[in-house]
């Protein structure tokens, strides 16, 4: 049981690090989502920057009985990049979330400046 939760906990972390870097993509045609995922990319932050601890690393190497070895180093260093490109990795993802939000934002505004003309019944300019 304990082996089925650790690969459980795994497959979560991986779609929450999916989510974590690609999430605000989906805002771009359901703005709400951006409630949903800016905790998340908060949480991805410190964890990068700060170095907190990831509740779901500390929780899949318990169920593994294993010493607490990061997410990433243990699955996606070495394997997706070389260990070299860490850092610019860490910012090509930041790179995409900013770059998400910051279209998600514009696509709102200009929704949010339609609607507002379509009530008032002068064009939108």
């Amino acid at each position: 049981m304990r082996a089925f939760l650790a690969e459980l906990t795994m497959a979560v972390h991986f779609a929450v690090l999916a989510f974590i870097v690609l999430g605000a993509f989906l805002a771009w045609r359901w703005p709400k989502v951006l409630l949903v995922h800016l905790p998340f990319a908060l949480w991805g932050l410190a964890i990068a920057t700060l170095g907190f601890p990831c509740p779901l690393t500390t929780l899949e190497d318990a169920l593994r009985d294993r010493e607490q070895v990061g997410f990433i180093e243990r699955y996606l260093d070495g394997i997706l990049y070389p260990d070299e490109y860490l850092l610019a990795s860490r910012i090509l993802a930041a790179g995409l979330v900013v770059t998400a939000y910051a279209v998600a934002v514009t696509r709102w505004r200009v929704r949010s400046r339609r609607s507002n003309a379509q009530g008032t019944g002068v064009r939108p300019g």
